[in-house]
């Protein structure tokens, strides 16, 4: 388990910004140092432990990049186009049976390895063939339509770097290199549990005053997506002892606790106290909108991150503290989220000094201009701004209004996990 000092997150001031927050994450969290073998069609997602050298050139040979002609540069036609008889054929998979002698044309296809002799390629639709002979055209640059060995990644290049979160992309080079297996950071083993009394899970029995929990499950679906094993520790009610014992519990044997509700500053919020009876909380107040109400802590060891009970509210904060934590408990490199810039076709205003994310959905406007148009309620209650629109407007702590035309930051819901 990842095992931290309790100041490790010790801050001055009031309020923390995101980026202030995201930057502490970074510097303080101390990775998990597990590691395990995984084969290729279980990489996807997870975080590599080490530089992975190019154990060999890609391309492994040079070969041919079009189906076309393969002849010896020094005799390119000049003048005029110029008829040459063909030595032969080589196929991809195959070699060919002799090399090109001076003044003859070899057939050949895309990705067969070039013959000896020759290190250009005619495609074949520049071509013609008369006589048994093929004719080529005057003007092309000696090594055209050639892949040389090593083009792609040279020998030796750390062509995949650790703590990258592998994608398909990054599985087809391992496999190219013909690796079956990979080194890669354990999984991150994440406890998490709802709070409060006013709360069932689906398929139990609700009273009229309660409500089925979703933050969980949407909290559970995340963590899953950024590659984590998950402990559902369903509902704890509103106990302080219970609250605390769970927490205690659950410590040595997970790498964070997360929790979604019972964090803020209300009577019956009792996640904090619970926390400071069995370890020590730093309350996160954080210059953010919507989830001002973030808790941090550390329970023997054990990170522990209390969010909002408001489904946007988690939503939001999970993307602005889990992930950038998930991220360095697992070694993996930071990825800051780059909004895309897209035209405003709402009116807004916002306090200064604090970042505030706004749900929209993109349309083209009749000029061709993706526009976002603001979810028409607001609510960090409404689960249904999250499933109706495309993503957030990310606006700054700088700016304090929004009129329509302007250029302002848009974050697709695919692009924060």
């Amino acid at each position: 388990m990842a095992q931290l000092s309790d100041d490790c997150f010790a801050f001055g001031g009031p309020m923390m910004s995101v980026d202030e927050a995201v930057r502490l994450i970074a510097e303080r969290v101390t990775k998990i140092s597990a590691v395990e073998t995984v084969t290729l069609a279980a990489a996807d997602g997870r975080v590599l432990a080490g530089d992975l050298a190019a154990p060999l050139p890609l391309p492994p040979f040079t070969n041919s990049a079009v189906d076309g002609y393969a002849i010896a540069s020094r005799h390119l036609p000049t003048s005029e186009a110029q008829a040459f008889p063909l030595s032969g054929r080589v196929q991809a998979g195959a070699s060919a049976l002799s090399a090109v002698k001076a003044g003859e044309a070899m057939r050949i296809f895309t990705g067969a390895p070039m013959p000896e002799g020759a290190d250009t390629v005619f495609m074949q639709e520049d071509v013609s063939l008369e006589d048994g002979k093929v004719v080529l055209p005057t003007g092309l640059k000696p090594g055209a339509n050639v892949r040389p060995a090593g083009e792609d990644i040279p020998l030796g290049h750390a062509a995949l770097k650790a703590g990258q979160r592998l994608r398909p992309q990054d599985v087809a080079v391992a496999a190219a290199f013909g690796l079956t297996q990979l080194s890669v950071v354990r999984r991150l083993r994440v406890a998490v549990f709802s709070t409060g009394n006013e709360l069932v899970s689906p398929g139990e029995v609700r009273a009229a005053p309660q409500l089925f929990d979703s933050n969980r499950f949407m909290l559970m679906a995340m963590l899953r997506r950024l590659g984590c094993e998950v402990s559902d520790l369903g509902i704890l009610r509103d106990e302080r002892a219970a609250l605390a014992a769970a927490l205690r519990e659950v410590a040595g044997s997970h790498d964070l606790i997360l929790t979604t509700g019972g964090v803020s500053t209300g009577e019956e919020d009792h996640v904090k106290a619970a926390v400071e009876a069995v370890g020590k909380l730093v309350l996160w107040r954080m210059a953010i909108k919507p989830g001002r109400p973030v808790a941090m802590g550390i329970i023997e060891g054990t990170p522990l991150i209390g969010l909002p009970g408001n489904p946007v509210a988690s939503f939001v904060t999970f993307v602005h503290v889990v992930r950038p934590t998930i991220l360095a408990l697992s070694g993996a490199r930071q990825e800051p989220l780059l909004p895309m810039p897209v035209r405003a076709a709402f009116t807004y205003k916002k306090k200064i000094a604090r970042r505030e994310y706004v749900r929209v959905h993109l349309r083209r406007a009749d000029d061709g201009v993706l526009e976002a148009v603001k979810f028409p309620r607001e609510g960090a209650g409404l689960l249904s701004s999250l499933t109706d629109t495309d993503g957030l407007v990310e606006l700054s702590e700088e700016v304090t209004r929004v009129a329509p035309g302007d250029s302002v930051g848009f974050l697709s819901y695919a692009t924060l996990l």
